[in-house]
């Protein structure tokens, strides 16, 4: 399990910033509502698939104003966590609660440009979100979105997965509440798109969770990094490229700890021989 996890942090390792796209999009966040300090709790969770076991006995609190991203190997239960977080799949024992005082979730699926509606129009797709704004204020957001001119108007049917993904995340944007779920949020995003999301986020006054493959965005959004490890939450109190730090120290001091495991074995072998040695000789004196 420990050369697993070896190899797969060797693969993440490599932090590179996209090539810069050449229109850059812009979007900020209203105002988010003020939550209570404890956002969500969980509390000596226990959830099982079959014979799979996912968390044993897992305990977290999340807090206004992390922006904490979920890192693990497939199937560890990084979806999981955000699905439970949002009521829709119940643990198989303890508590995963969101707090009591004005904690409002948004939740963004990984599948959610596939939920989009292919009979309405891109306008139409927004406008119905927001029926109170004017046409020219939807067709502003939606330029924000590289939706301008006549593609407005065309139904999301005929929409590339790219284009897809930038209006489920305009729609998403529309009305984020104070508590964000992100579940793989830069999926078939362009460049600019990414760059867009993540200075939104960075200016975002709520709290963020969020599971992404995609290292760089990790690293220019999150604020803490919780791993999922042999069934716990493994949390480390800074960004991306403190966790990698960590990880390393952790890494070395397992060598360390090996080494001098090691060497203790021989030592005590040794002591033992000599023991054993001297034993022989007494005996053979007596005789």
């Amino acid at each position: 399990q420990a050369k697993s996890r070896e190899k797969q942090l060797e693969k993440i390792e490599v932090i590179e910033a996209p090539v810069a796209g050449l229109r850059s999009l812009s979007f900020r966040f209203p105002p988010a509502p003020r939550s209570g300090r404890e956002v969500v709790t969980i509390e000596d969770l226990v959830h099982t698939y079959g014979e799979k076991i996912l968390f044993l006995g897992a305990n977290l609190e999340i807090e206004r104003g992390d922006r904490i991203a979920f890192l693990g190997p497939n199937g560890s239960g990084k979806s999981t966590i955000l699905r439970m977080i949002m009521g829709m799949e119940e643990p198989t024992e303890g508590t995963v609660k969101l707090g009591n005082h004005n904690v409002i979730p948004s939740y963004f699926e990984q599948n959610q440009a596939e939920a989009l509606d292919l009979v309405k129009n891109v306008m139409e797709t927004i406008h119905d979100e927001v029926p109170e704004w004017k046409n020219e204020e939807v067709r502003t957001l939606l330029g924000n979105f590289l939706f301008s001119g006549e593609t407005v108007f065309k139904k999301v049917a005929a929409l590339s997965g790219g284009e897809k993904a930038r209006l489920a995340l305009a729609k998403m944007l529309l009305k984020p509440g104070n508590f964000m779920l992100l579940d793989e949020p830069t999926n078939h995003l362009d460049i600019p798109a990414k760059e867009m999301l993540e200075e939104a986020l960075k200016n975002y006054d709520g709290t963020v969770v969020l599971v992404s493959h995609d290292r760089y965005f990790i690293s220019q959004v999150a604020n803490k990094i919780v791993e999922i490890r042999d069934g716990d939450f493994q949390v480390y109190l800074g960004d991306y490229h403190y966790y990698l730090d960590k990880i390393e120290e952790e890494k070395e001091a397992e060598r360390v700890a090996k080494i001098m495991a090691e060497k203790a074995a021989k030592k005590a072998e040794k002591a033992a021989k000599k023991k054993q040695k001297d034993k022989d000789k007494a005996a053979a004196k007596r005789k």
